[in-house]
């Protein structure tokens, strides 16, 4: 008896998720297994400012042969004064990119170091430790949150970032970020294409959004995140009419940190119909086999 073919898995794309190489709680491996179980085809490990988790992620989903890992980062960078993140996917690796993720990340350890001084100013002293468990990775606020939690300092990590670690914080500490303009030209000398990371997530209005949208644009920016794993339906709408006016390709991803969450990896609604998918624009994104920045 004949056996029957095997259906092709149906496409599922996330573009945007987290290891312990910066501030998720699963191991790229295991990221790459929660990720598959859940149907997902095309994952991106876009940790933020390194690149750390990338080759153990695409080792393991070759090893699994039933999704792809595309190289990715999630930098951090400055705009007007505010934080604006940009998704970098695709990377191929390029002494520029690495040197400047270096100085990311020597940002991220001076900025944690001076967390720490000023949570013991506030009497809340012992937050080295945080810095301790890290190892060779760079600590970020969410770590300090959880640690303030554990604590019994706050009720959880809103109240963390309300009372200490947000911009009105005790605790607070600006961060050295690049430019948005230096971000996009790292991702582009590693030949990747470069997205702007859940706009909704920066609390802007929309007269400034589609001023950060022609900022993005003017540097060479390519795509947005038009769907995420927090996006509201009218979220999804205005950011496809960010989308279609400023001529960035759709891109979507969950921003997957840590299961029990509400968020999970391809958890994702559909590209509107409208939508021009970054795939469409870039489908190498799909079919090469990155060896990771």
């Amino acid at each position: 008896m004949q056996t029957p073919p095997v259906p092709a898995p149906t496409f599922c794309a996330d573009l945007h998720a987290h290891t312990t190489a910066s501030d998720g709680a699963l191991s790229p491996v295991e990221l790459v297994e929660r990720a598959a179980a859940r149907g997902v085809t095309h994952l991106a490990v876009t940790d933020h400012d390194t690149t750390a988790g990338v080759v153990a992620a695409q080792e393991a989903a070759h090893q699994a042969g039933t999704l792809r890992v595309i190289a990715g980062v999630e930098v951090s960078t400055l705009w007007q004064g505010r934080e604006i993140h940009l998704v970098g996917l695709g990377l191929q690796g390029h002494p520029v990119l690495q040197q400047g993720l270096a100085y990311q990340q020597a940002q991220r350890w001076e900025r944690a170091e001076a967390i720490v001084a000023r949570l013991a100013r506030s009497g809340l002293g012992g937050a080295e430790t945080v810095i301790h468990r890290r190892g060779a990775d760079a600590p970020g606020r969410s770590h300090f949150a959880d640690w303030l939690v554990a604590q019994g300092a706050v009720r959880d990590r809103p109240q963390a970032f309300k009372r200490y670690l947000g911009r009105q914080g005790r605790a607070w500490v600006r961060p050295g970020w690049v430019s948005l303009e230096t971000a996009v030209r790292w991702i582009h000398l590693a030949g990747g294409r470069s997205v702007l990371a859940h706009p909704y997530a920066y609390g802007m209005t929309g007269a400034w959004l589609r001023r950060l949208c022609e900022a993005f644009t003017g540097a060479g920016g390519e795509a947005i995140e038009v769907v995420t794993g927090r996006t509201t339906p009218t979220q999804v709408r205005d950011a496809l009419g960010l989308s279609l006016r400023h001529r960035l390709a759709a891109s979507c991803g969950s921003d997957f940190h840590a299961p029990g969450t509400g968020l999970e990896p391809g958890h994702l609604a559909p590209l509107p119909d409208a939508a021009r998918p970054l795939w469409d624009h870039a489908p190498e994104l799909l079919t090469a086999h990155s060896p990771g920045a």
